[in-house]
């Protein structure tokens, strides 16, 4: 297990280039099983869920060649329908091979997945919704096991709440299943877009991605493709907040600010000094910022994914600041970590109220989910002296090795083995 020792008062100069989309990338090394064709990928990032995922497709035979930023799959050859507890109990991720495996193969086995703890996040709205499509479902001794009669059949299946797991997994399934489904309530999140994008260029008929509601139409089998995976927002969002708490002039790239919408009219109302672009965010040095009320919902409204990091921020600012989380039940769990570095949160129930104009020291913490430990890398990169972060192996889920990234342009970021 490694830590991280962080200076404070960091300096930062430059840009930084964002790489593919963890959430989106993850779907797409899925998608690799609705096909006998090779699904080429580009941009991949390099982290641990990824890895990982690679993992649990090999076991169920799926062929893996990695060149440089590129990987080729193939599905062609699966001899397995059963996902290894090992491998999914690190990643929530995995309950997506579920989908992909009733469509084609009509039966799968897959354990409860694991993941952050930041939350219940039930697999109901997943069995939901393949059961809608003909799948039959039961829970025995810690597995999920799915079988369908011959074939999914399309149907109109109607979300409860917008899941983007849920939506990714209906998808899937529904590409090669019989005749029509209608997605009604789907998730309208980028990755959606980019997961629809990628099965349309293997030949699937879907229409609708990024709206309320998706259309698809089966089709026998899908082609051979070559796809490039869009920029991850979060972790673009991430480099930017972690400009505007250093307060020096700094460039995000390769990015879509589209996506970033809600995060980026936030900063603004906070007083930040952003110039948007094309392909990039530029970050200037302000004289002060203010606090603000946000609540986090489905895009296009403020990513949950984002919420700790921009809380980390709100502790510096002139004035309190409002954080209502309305997504996941126990996605607070970086607050006590931040108070030990100096912040004054308290939490009630969804709300979480944040005094700000305080001052972080450097402190030992520990990470508790993967968002959770970036926002106290962001706050260890502005307090005085040195914060040590255990277990940043939540870290490592989602962004690339951050200190050989963000730590290159200024900041002195240090891995240890504990």
């Amino acid at each position: 297990m490694d830590k991280l020792i962080i200076s404070g008062n960091a300096k930062l100069k430059g840009s930084i280039d964002v790489k593919g989309s963890k959430n989106s990338a993850l779907p797409l090394l899925v998608s690799s099983l609705l096909t006998d064709k090779d699904l080429i990928l580009s941009n991949l990032p390099d982290l641990e869920d990824i890895n990982n995922m690679q993992k649990l497709l090999k076991e169920y035979g799926v062929s893996i060649k990695n060149r440089k930023n590129e990987i080729t799959l193939n599905g062609k050859n699966i001899f397995n329908r059963v996902a290894d507890y090992d491998i999914v109990r690190k990643m929530r991720a995995s309950i997506l091979i579920l989908g992909p495996l009733l469509s084609k193969f009509g039966e799968a086995k897959i354990s409860l997945p694991g993941g952050c703890a930041i939350g219940t996040r039930p697999i109901d709205i997943h069995l939901l919704g393949l059961k809608q499509l003909g799948a039959k479902f039961q829970i025995e001794n810690g597995f999920v096991i799915g079988k369908v009669n011959k074939h999914l059949i399309g149907s109109n299946v109607n979300l409860p709440f917008p899941s983007v797991g849920a939506t990714e997994n209906i998808l899937m399934a529904s590409v090669l299943a019989q005749g029509k489904t209608k997605i009604i309530n789907a998730a309208k999140e980028p990755e959606i877009i980019d997961l629809a994008n990628s099965l349309n260029s293997m030949g699937a008929k879907i229409s609708g991605a990024g709206s309320k509601v998706i259309l698809i139409e089966g089709v026998k089998s899908l082609k051979k493709t070559n796809y490039q995976i869009l920029s991850d927002r979060i972790v673009a969002g991430t480099f930017i907040i972690a400009a505007v708490m250093i307060n020096k002039n700094f460039k995000v790239k390769k990015i879509n600010p589209h996506h970033l919408d809600s995060l980026i009219v936030a900063l603004e109302k906070m007083g930040a000094n952003l110039k948007v672009k094309k392909t990039s965010v530029e970050i200037s040095p302000t004289e002060k910022l203010k606090g603000i009320n946000i609540k986090t919902a489905p895009y296009p409204g403020f990513p949950t994914d984002l919420q700790a990091q921009i809380m980390a921020l709100m502790s510096i600012v002139d004035g309190d600041s409002e954080i209502k989380e309305t997504i996941f039940e126990n996605r607070f769990m970086h607050v006590p970590e931040l108070n030990r570095l100096g912040a004054d949160i308290k939490v009630k129930k969804e709300t979480a109220y944040i005094k700000g104009n305080r001052k972080f020291k450097g402190a030992p913490v520990m990470a508790s989910d993967l968002r959770a430990s970036v926002s106290l890398v962001l706050a260890a990169l502005c307090a005085n002296g040195k914060t040590v972060i255990n277990r940043v192996y939540h870290l490592d889920r989602g962004y690339e090795k951050i200190e050989k990234t963000l730590g290159k342009l200024g900041p002195k970021i240090k891995r240890e083995k504990i």
